[in-house]
C-alpha cells in the first residue's frame, strides 16, 4: 500500500471526528504533516500526523477507516511515519492517547510522565488544551538506520 503526504481536507478531518480525535488546532499549521494511506479509487483509508519542531515531533492524528481496521494498516502507517521523521532530523516522537497505549508499547513506545515533555511538544495545543491530563504520554527513540542495513 502506497503512503504519501497528504493535504488536509474534509476527507481527512471527517476520518479524524469518526475515529475521535481533535481536529480544531490543525488547520494552517505549517509544522504539521499528514501521511495518508488511500485505495486505488482514491478513498481515504488511513491518516497519521508528525507535528515537527526541530528535532522532536509529536505523532499525532493516527485513524483509520472503519473498512480498513484489522490488517496491520495503524501499524504501517506509524511505521511510516518513523521512517519520514528520521529521513527529516527528527530523534524522538511523542504522542498522547486515551485508548492505544497498548497498540503504541508494542511498537516500541514507553510511558513517561508528562512533565518530561520537551519544551516544543509541551507547547503544543494538543499537549496544553486538547487531550486531557489522564492520557498517556508516551516517547520512542527514533534511530536511523544504516544504509547497509
Amino acid at each position: 500500500m502506497k503512503t504519501e503526504l497528504i493535504e488536509l481536507d474534509a476527507e481527512v478531518k471527517a476520518l479524524l471526528l469518526e475515529a475521535g480525535l481533535p481536529v480544531s488546532d490543525l488547520s494552517g499549521k505549517a509544522s504539521l504533516s499528514l501521511l495518508g494511506a488511500r485505495k486505488k479509487d482514491g478513498q481515504l483509508l488511513g491518516v497519521v500526523g508528525i507535528e515537527a519542531s526541530g528535532t522532536e515531533g509529536l505523532l499525532r492524528s493516527l485513524a483509520v477507516a472503519p473498512t480498513a481496521r484489522g490488517a496491520g494498516l495503524g501499524q504501517h502507517l506509524v511505521s511510516e511515519a518513523e521512517a519520514w521523521a528520521v529521513a527529516r532530523g527528527i530523534t524522538a516522537l511523542y504522542l498522547l492517547t486515551t485508548t492505544a497505549d497498548e497498540f503504541f508499547v508494542r511498537l516500541g513506545y514507553k510511558s513517561i510522565a508528562r512533565d518530561e515533555a520537551p519544551t516544543s511538544i509541551a507547547v503544543t495545543a494538543e499537549f496544553r488544551e486538547l487531550c486531557p491530563a489522564a492520557s498517556a504520554f508516551m516517547r520512542k527513540v527514533l534511530v536511523a538506520k544504516r544504509q547497509n542495513d
